[in-house]
């Protein structure tokens, strides 16, 4: 059981059973988190403590919920850890990330299917050889969701990092080379995109026998050149946020034809 305080509260996101239903959008930016639920019907604050802010509301009648995690895998792994324990059972990670091919242009929207495990957090959970893969019909809904957004967008693999200096200013580590080396390796092998929460969130709901997927609005460029004015205005939040709560609207529809709601 997560930590839990005298009066049932989480003990890092605040929350008690029955705050949240069982499905939760997790942005790492609390300054996102209203902007999301600003999708849901009757949205409202119930919590914010320390990088863990949460609204709720509904979708289609259900319940969901919006947590920030923060950036990084640590933090990831304690939300996903709490809200796991007062009831949530699928969990949907809705960030922004670099590009890692240069056909994948800022704007562009990834679906996470899998990750790389390039952190260290995932590994207090199970071996480095247990893959780190998105849940097939969160993945699905997703995809579904990202298609019909008219703006471009990928399926694949992503690297989960932990530091994001080591990829952005590698050449200043005593470990350069290695690094660069990494960096071209995940490349060649079609990785589509880097952040830093995805690899944990699916180990750690793996462990907890839940659902994960990842949505992400894709900036940048592998070569790590600044991107031009067009580019950067490309870079709309909104387009990936939609996506997120698109994809979670087709999922809850998905569950309710299956029978998964009322279980």
């Amino acid at each position: 059981m997560a930590a839990t305080e005298k009066d049932g509260r989480k003990h890092h996101i605040g929350l008690k059973q029955g705050d949240v239903g069982r499905y939760v959008l997790l942005p790492g930016d609390p300054g996102r988190v209203e902007t999301i639920a600003s999708r849901f019907d009757n949205p409202r604050l119930v919590m914010q403590r320390r990088e863990y802010t949460t609204w709720v509301g509904e979708l289609d009648g259900v319940p969901v919920a919006c947590t920030s995690t923060g950036i990084g895998c640590p933090s990831t792994a304690i939300a996903v850890e709490e809200l796991h324990d007062i009831g949530a059972d699928t969990f949907i990670r809705v960030g922004t990330s670099g590009s890692m091919q240069p056909h994948i242009k800022p704007g562009s929207l990834g679906v996470i299917s899998g990750a790389i495990r390039d952190e260290g957090t995932s590994r207090h959970y199970l071996p480095i050889e247990f893959p780190a893969v998105a849940d097939l019909d969160v993945t699905i809904a997703l995809r579904e969701a990202a298609l019909a957004s008219g703006f471009p967008s990928y399926v694949g693999v992503a690297q989960s990092k932990d530091s994001f200096y080591g990829q952005h200013a590698p050449e200043r580590m005593p470990i350069a080379d290695d690094l660069k080396r990494r960096w071209k390796a995940w490349m060649a092998g079609g990785a589509i995109c880097s952040e830093m929460e995805a690899a944990t969130l699916f180990i750690v709901a793996a462990t907890l026998g839940a659902r994960a997927g990842g949505t992400m609005l894709i900036l940048g460029n592998p070569e790590q050149r600044p991107m031009t004015a067009d580019e950067e205005a490309a870079c709309d939040i909104n387009r990936v946020i939609d996506a997120g709560v698109g994809g979670l609207r087709r999922l809850i529809a998905a569950d309710r034809a299956s029978g998964r709601l009322s279980r």
